[in-house]
């Protein structure tokens, strides 16, 4: 089991509860961007840097992720390739994408996009409040503790 950041819009504290967690249970932590993300040095986190191709930190996520992986991602169409996959996926917010979700979340996605594009100014939710981080900490803490579970199940 390893848990896997999609690290270039991964906000800060995000990244450090994880961090803290994976340190706390002994999860390996990989960090994938297309640049050196700052952190606090662990020996439990691996960076992967990738290079700046579309879509290569998500290509590298989606070809090595396992089984009783978790993903945090705000990258809706790869959250939707790794659901198909059966990895667990959860976003920066406190959202876990599942086979009932993602698609609909895709196809808003999708949407607001083609609005954008067409040049219609598009609302979206752009600040990161308290709430948000809280929310996330908690279905982080709660998914990772019920796969720490599983994968003990196995052994």
């Amino acid at each position: 089991m390893k848990i896997w950041i999609d690290a270039d819009s991964c906000p800060i504290k995000v990244r450090e509860i994880v961090l803290k967690a994976a340190e706390r249970t002994g999860v390996p932590l990989i960090m994938v961007a297309n640049k050196k993300i700052p952190h606090k040095n662990s020996e439990i986190v691996k960076d992967i840097i990738v290079d700046d191709a579309l879509d290569a930190a998500d290509d590298f996520i989606f070809d090595n992720t396992e089984k009783n992986d978790i993903v945090i991602t705000r990258d809706i169409p790869l959250a939707e390739k790794l659901v198909s996959k059966s990895i667990n996926v959860i976003n920066d917010r406190g959202t876990q994408y599942t086979s009932e979700n993602v698609k609909e979340r895709l196809s808003i996605r999708n949407i607001m996009l083609t609005m954008r594009e067409s040049g219609l100014k598009v609302s979206e939710e752009t600040s990161f409040s308290q709430k948000d981080l809280q929310k996330f900490a908690n279905l982080f803490d709660s998914l990772l503790t019920k796969m720490i579970k599983v994968c003990n199940n196995f052994k």
